[in-house]
């Protein structure tokens, strides 16, 4: 019998671990984001593709909710230049957004760090030995936890970087891809999921 209710206990947590978990992108279409800018964001083969335009500006695609404390799931291949990110407590107007992102970005160029739009810039980056673990040209797997004013992300696996910082923890707002200025950039992401840990 306390088998049976251990078993029990350990069913019921588990779906409720699940049921936390939410997807934000379909595979098919955009729906539950925003554009923002001119850049190409678009469907295909069950991917999401943004990649730049004629304008060559910043492009982002945000979510239509806000997210406080969560830890989201990315996953990210750069077909072409991958100056990207993944930007949480965010606000956009036009292609201006002040928020903080994790950075997305080619080889030697500090992916999985942190950096404040419009504010204080580079916050934190990681060791020089960490970059190798972005598999450039491939699939690579990001989380980025936010929970209050503690940032972690992690690459492939890897703790890139842990931040503490007050005006974090006081923020709030979407969750955010970006496509960088200047042309050339083109990143397919796959498999993004949030689980609040509110």
């Amino acid at each position: 019998m306390k088998k049976l209710l251990l078993l029990a206990a350990l069913l019921v947590g588990s779906n409720f671990t699940f049921a936390q978990k939410q997807s934000l992108f379909n595979g098919k279409n955009l729906d539950g984001w925003k554009v923002y800018g001119t850049e190409k964001w678009y469907v295909d083969n069950g991917t999401l593709v943004c990649e730049s335009g004629p304008d060559k500006e910043y492009g982002y695609l945000a979510t239509d909710q806000s997210y406080k404390n969560f830890e989201l799931t990315v996953q990210f291949k750069q077909e072409a230049d991958g100056n990207s990110g993944v930007f949480f407590h965010s606000s956009i107007e036009g292609t201006k957004i002040t928020g903080w992102q994790a950075e997305v970005a080619p080889a030697g160029k500090h992916t999985g760090g942190i950096y404040e739009s419009y504010g204080r810039g580079w916050l934190i980056q990681p060791a020089a030995e960490k970059e190798q673990y972005l598999k450039q040209g491939e699939w690579n797997t990001m989380k980025v936890i936010v929970k209050n004013d503690k940032v972690t992300t992690i690459l492939n696996g890897h703790e890139m970087i842990t931040l503490t910082d007050d005006k974090i923890g006081a923020a709030n707002g979407q969750i955010a891809l970006q496509i960088h200025s200047g042309g050339g950039i083109k990143v397919r992401w796959k498999n993004i999921s949030v689980v609040n840990l509110d």
